[in-house]
């Protein structure tokens, strides 16, 4: 019978591993600079400065890498939020919080070298971006009833970083322009990096609370949803993005979700009670369903392709 601790617990018992991920994450992690990935040179002034203002035609982006990267900026925008929510459930001591300040650094970085690019190529509107960020932030992100606590929070960020990483990765593909590929690639970089971090404590937490940390790990999974769910046209945007593979369901299942729970070797752990156990089958019953929804969207979007290519709708590339 396993026995469940604190939070405060949980917190001090792990504040080691904290330290050594940490110190493991200084030494890898890369030093490198906005302003180094935006063709400045491309850069104009907009009619307020006595320029131009945007028009579409100006964008060389297609409908779908403008959606992707309007999604992907004003989830990085609602940092603050984030920061919120990782500080109030980890520790402002010790490892912790240096983590805490170091991640939200690095965080930031994304969302300026990514509106920096956008408004400098003209490849969204300016205009229409500001006005999402101020709904966006505004509103905020607030976890779900329920979600409380550091062992939920650290399962969710460890998916989540790497649902974001597949997401910024697979957008600079699809923008078709080599910048914009090069700087997703180095945001998607560090969102590897802060991945690994969560992956590691959250695999040191079912090391430590075996039932309370499945338990948190079977909510979370079975209950995902991207950090950007509240932003303005996010379920537009999204489906376009599913449809074209930038983040789709059987990328959250073969990218995300699978190689995270082999890496804490889920389903052949021997330390669950009863309690994990029963949160261990629970989470199966759902993968298994999950692979059947992924094998129906995939048919749904043959056929929504066969009915546009009969039509002549070319697809982006």
């Amino acid at each position: 019978m396993t026995k469940d601790l604190t939070q405060l617990e949980i917190l001090t018992e792990l504040e080691p591993v904290a330290e050594q991920n940490l110190d493991r994450h200084l030494s890898m992690a890369k030093d490198w600079h906005p302003h180094d990935y935006v063709p400045w040179d491309e850069g104009r002034n907009f009619a307020a400065m006595g320029g131009t203002d945007w028009e579409p035609g100006q964008s060389q982006l297609n409908e779908v890498a403008k959606a992707a990267m309007i999604t992907n900026l004003l989830t990085e925008d609602n940092l603050p939020s984030y920061h919120r929510e990782i500080s109030e459930n980890f520790s402002s001591d010790g490892a912790w919080g240096t983590w805490v300040g170091r991640w939200t650094a690095e965080e930031n970085r994304h969302g300026i070298v990514m509106r920096d690019y956008l408004v400098v190529t003209r490849g969204v509107d300016p205009v229409a971006l500001e006005q999402a960020r101020m709904v966006h932030m505004t509103r905020g992100v607030h976890s779900p009833d329920g979600w409380g606590g550091f062992l939920v929070n650290v399962a969710y960020v460890t998916f989540q970083e790497l649902a974001t990483r597949v997401s910024h990765r697979n957008t600079g593909k699809v923008c078709d322009d080599p910048i914009a590929d090069r700087m997703l690639q180095r945001v998607a970089a560090d969102e590897n990096l802060h991945m690994i971090f969560y992956r590691n404590l959250c695999g040191a937490s079912l090391d430590l609370v075996p039932d309370q940390a499945m338990a948190a790990i079977t909510m979370i999974i079975t209950n995902f949803v991207m950090p950007g769910y509240g932003m303005p046209n996010f379920r537009r945007n999204g489906v376009l993005m599913a449809k074209h593979g930038i983040y789709d369901l059987r990328q959250h299942l073969e990218e995300v979700v699978q190689p995270v729970l082999k890496k804490w070797n889920i389903f052949d752990r021997t330390d669950f009670g009863p309690r994990g156990e029963q949160a261990r089958e629970r989470l199966g019953v759902f993968l298994e369903q999950l692979e059947k929804d992924v094998l129906a969207f995939e048919e749904r979007r043959d056929r929504m392709f066969a009915r546009e290519a009969a039509r002549g709708i070319v697809q982006p590339v």
